[in-house]
């Protein structure tokens, strides 16, 4: 290629699709987008139950796998990663969620002046279409499509009845500052198809002719020349490729393969670079470190008397007739996202806001990706909002094609251990409540056999796994210690952002994908006015 753009954006996911289409709205700046996947029109992509089929599948996914974790008894977790236009936004939850306002009042502060509630909420309305229109807290006329589930379930009402016996309110809208109590998720779709980041801003910005999209483009590594990004090397296919960035490189790559790309161009652990063969061109402790994942722990029950999903997904013809109430309706099992009911709460009093978020389903299965269990059955999944536990990902070698070490380092915390055991006693109280008694509920996962608090933190061990939630990778920070500043510049090389849920300083209290896209927004809004 050997061309030049004012800006190269490295990754076209959640992040990388959004900061496409703002800076390519001024006609006078030239922009670049690469993305190592290929196009989002894999029609599973888009029909909701399709991350069925594009987790764990190398068409749309990354296919990552973390190390042996010791806090799960030494198992490996398959770590999904959007490989695709969209990124994980083609292949996640499609969950609509915040977290809370405390998280980012943390963040400011931590130092990170212009990072508070008041600072980001107008970035959150800013890409919004709120189904019920605009107010103080919601934008409408977004590209961001948020509408109500198309689907209820008996169970999952018997559910919500017995968490508000056991003292958890009801509310319509976790998206308000404080997401406490429970509700069903509202989910970025429109009228029961997925609305993914390719969708909501790359097709709008397709006829500007100052916009480049290239799919199958794997970055292999950043030019840097005296301290400054000028631009990026990358393989399409067999063919080796350079651009170069008049203004900046900008970093969308996802709490994986930013801190990784940065590793893989020098710039990180000077050990672990000497490690892995790659030269130091900038000694940077904390890239790749600090990151922090929300584990769940999916806990299942048995029912009888009530309908779940297992009896209808495990027969012929009760496939059939999924599919044909999503073909004439668009709704129905093959129009909900992956989680229906959501709960917020605390593990033990002394939390001032919610710690645990609950999604409830009325199915259960091993693993995403298996066939359902033959007999009626739901799952209670439960995780850790603010987990203690720090882990890291970084290169293991210079060749850009081997992924990263990913060593989460799930339940090292004590704190952590504490609260997977309370999560686990929290749930049962729920179920034991009157609601789902007529359902006589047995526990098949983890069992009743864990009682005592170290069977209860070895059954967290046995069931956790991720919620595909990684952020704080290349950490924000207005320390000379942090992977990025304020304005998410990353120190000791000009010309170069990061701009994805790898800056966050502490995970936010819910599903990350709207916050993702958020950090993009705002950063539009610093880059454009840096020119």
């Amino acid at each position: 290629m050997d061309a030049e753009f004012d800006y190269v954006v490295v990754g076209a996911g959640t992040a990388g699709c959004l900061l496409a289409n703002r800076l390519s709205r001024d006609p006078n700046v030239t922009v670049l987008l690469l993305e190592a996947g290929g196009r989002d029109n894999y029609h599973w992509i888009h029909i909701p139950v399709g991350y069925l089929y594009c987790i764990a599948n190398p068409r749309t996914d990354w296919c990552f796998s973390t190390d042996a974790e010791p806090g799960l008894n030494g198992r490996s977790l398959a770590y999904p990663r959007g490989k695709v236009l969209g990124g994980c936004s083609s292949i996640n939850g499609m969950i609509y969620m915040r977290g809370q306002a405390r998280d980012y009042d943390l963040w400011r502060q931590k130092g990170c002046v212009g990072w508070g509630w008041d600072d980001v909420l107008p970035y959150f309305r800013r890409s919004e279409d709120y189904f019920a229109g605009a107010d103080e807290m919601h934008g409408a006329g977004g590209e961001w499509r948020v509408e109500e589930m198309r689907v209820h379930w008996d169970i999952l009402d018997a559910f919500q009845a017995a968490a508000e016996a056991a003292g958890i309110p009801r509310t319509r809208d976790f998206n308000r500052g404080s997401n406490e109590g429970s509700s069903y998720f509202k989910v970025n779709q429109r009228g029961g198809v997925r609305v993914n980041s390719s969708k909501a801003f790359l097709r709008p910005a397709a006829g500007r002719k100052n916009l480049k999209v290239e799919t199958g483009a794997h970055a292999r590594r950043l030019l840097i020349e005296n301290l400054t990004a000028r631009g990026v090397e990358f393989v399409q296919g067999d063919t080796k490729r350079t651009v170069r960035a008049r203004r900046e490189v900008i970093l969308a790559a996802g709490s994986v393969g930013s801190p990784h790309l940065l590793e893989l161009s020098g710039v990180g652990p000077g050990t672990v670079l000497q490690e892995a063969g790659i030269p130091v061109v900038l000694d940077r402790p904390e890239v790749g470190e600090n990151l922090q994942d929300h584990l769940q722990l999916r806990l299942a029950y048995k029912v009888s008397g009530i309908r779940t999903l297992n009896e209808q997904a495990s027969r012929l013809f009760g496939k059939m007739a999924i599919g044909l109430e999503y073909l004439l309706k668009r709704s129905g099992p093959m129009a909900m996202a992956p989680s229906q009911l959501g709960i917020f709460t605390r593990s033990s009093p002394s939390y001032d806001t919610p710690n645990l978020q609950y999604h409830i389903q009325p199915l259960s299965l091993e693993k995403f990706g298996d066939a359902v269990h033959p007999f009626p059955a739901f799952t209670a999944s439960v995780c850790n909002l603010r987990p203690e536990s720090r882990g890291s990902i970084h290169a293991q070698s210079a060749d850009f094609r081997k992924q990263p070490a990913i060593r989460p380092n799930y339940l090292s915390s004590e704190t952590d251990r504490l609260v997977a055991a309370d999560s686990i006693k929290l749930t049962r109280h729920i179920v034991d409540q009157a609601p789902l008694k007529p359902y006589k509920p047995e526990e098949f996962k983890p069992g009743p056999d864990y009682r005592t608090e170290q069977d209860l933190v070895r059954a967290a061990g046995e069931i956790g796994t991720t919620i595909f939630h990684p952020v704080g990778t290349c950490r924000m920070g207005p320390d000379p210690d942090s992977v990025v500043d304020e304005k998410l510049n990353v120190r000791g090389i000009a010309g170069l952002r990061i701009a994805d849920a790898s800056i966050m300083p502490n995970i936010t209290s819910g599903n990350t994908n709207t916050p993702t896209l958020m950090i993009a927004e705002k950063a539009a809004d610093m880059i454009l006015a840096g020119r």
